[in-house]
């Protein structure tokens, strides 16, 4: 079940009709998952626990029609490719995807060939498709590489808008989050901004945080839940070194008419959220977040021999009106992820390491014992 499935309630502000980034008109979500063997790891040959997810940004092709973009990193040590033609200018020119730390290559290279095929091998152009990662070693064959290019396409060929499966799907399968089973996880808010209505919606693959440091309206669900009660994963000898190991990778959609630095402000603001259920940005964690407008639709591809129209007009929302957006990506991934959790199931994968996916019955419990299973008590 989903946290308001249970009664549980983050925040004050209110979610749109699915609770989903989808609520963002035109936004869509595919998932390929990867399940396939038991047992020891063998490399190359499994157990396979991983896949991919894609975010398709609006209707149209996205490469032909950029969207405003902004992009902020909590800690560093993950990858996010594309980033540093979003810094310079601006512009969303790609679907998003999210696969595992060692199947981004093939991922992304998907998604170019994608648009090779859509525009026509002898056109004039240049890709640079957004992929990010989070690593799903403790439980999967992840030097096997198992996603491929037709995984890759199936997922965008399946993306579709309504509601959005979560945890232990497409490129959530195999990750672990606050130790216990994690995943796929999606939320989101309307924001009223000077008489109107916004949405924000959040999607994340969540393989981060500690036990001990979890925590749901300030209850310390960590330490009331140890690893005496539920066991936390044996994990690989290296990642026990690494301690805290893992990330976070934050897609956030709105169409409220945001600018490009506004939307990194934005996706800056989701840090806030992850913060809110007890993750710090460990030294090995890779945490980052990427926003998107639908709004201010109209801008045309920048291919080479494309140069288009001398400018376009634009709307941008005040910035005397914006606070309750930030409020609103903050709640959305702090209950996108909460979501990813509890959705998630209990996975067995390489070595016979078990991930213990959280119970939502004994979550909702404890926070009764606090008075905290809603934010305002």
């Amino acid at each position: 079940m989903r946290a308001r499935d249970l009664g549980i309630e983050l925040g004050l502000g209110r979610p749109g009709p699915l609770n989903a980034i989808t609520d963002v008109g035109g936004v869509r979500v595919g998932h390929e998952t990867l399940i396939a063997g038991d047992g020891p790891l063998r490399v190359g040959g499994g157990p396979v626990r991983t896949g991919v997810t894609v975010v398709l940004p609006h209707e149209g092709e996205i490469s032909e029609a950029p969207l405003f973009a902004g992009c902020h990193r909590l800690n560093g040590n993950g990858e996010l490719t594309g980033l540093e033609w979003i810094r310079e200018s601006g512009l969303l020119t790609s679907p998003v995807a999210l696969t595992n730390t060692h199947s981004v290559g093939v991922v992304r290279d998907a998604l170019a060939r994608r648009e090779i095929e859509a525009r026509g091998p002898g056109k004039l152009f240049w890709s640079l498709p957004v992929v990010g990662e989070t690593w799903d070693g403790c439980l999967n064959d992840v030097n096997g590489q198992h996603v491929t290019a037709a995984h890759a396409a199936a997922a965008v060929a399946t993306a579709v808008g309504g509601p959005v499966p979560e945890g232990n799907v497409g490129g959530g399968t195999g990750m672990i989050c606050h130790d216990f089973k994690g995943g796929c996880g999606t939320a989101s808010r309307v924001a009223d901004c000077g008489g109107r209505a916004f949405t924000v919606g959040a999607l994340v693959q969540a393989n981060h945080g500690r036990r001990e440091r979890f925590q749901v309206n300030g209850v310390p669900v960590g330490l009331l839940i140890g690893d005496d009660a539920v066991p936390i994963p044996v994990t690989p000898e290296e990642t026990q070194a690494a301690g805290g190991a893992g990330s976070i990778i934050v897609i956030v959609a709105t169409d409220a008419p945001l600018l490009p630095q506004q939307l990194s402000r934005l996706a800056q603001r989701a840090g806030l959220g992850v913060a809110l259920l007890g993750a710090c940005g460990d030294n090995y964690s890779g945490d980052l977040m990427l926003a998107f407008s639908t709004a201010n639709r109209g801008l045309t591809s920048m291919s080479y021999g494309e140069p288009g129209p001398i400018g376009f007009p634009l709307e941008m929302l005040s910035l005397a009106h914006i606070d309750p957006l930030f409020a609103a990506v903050v709640e959305a991934t702090e209950e996108a992820i909460l979501n990813a959790l509890l959705q998630a199931e209990t996975m067995t994968g390489r070595d016979g390491v078990t991930a213990y996916a959280l119970d939502g019955e004994r979550l909702a419990g404890l926070l009764d014992c606090y008075g905290r299973r809603r934010y305002r008590g």
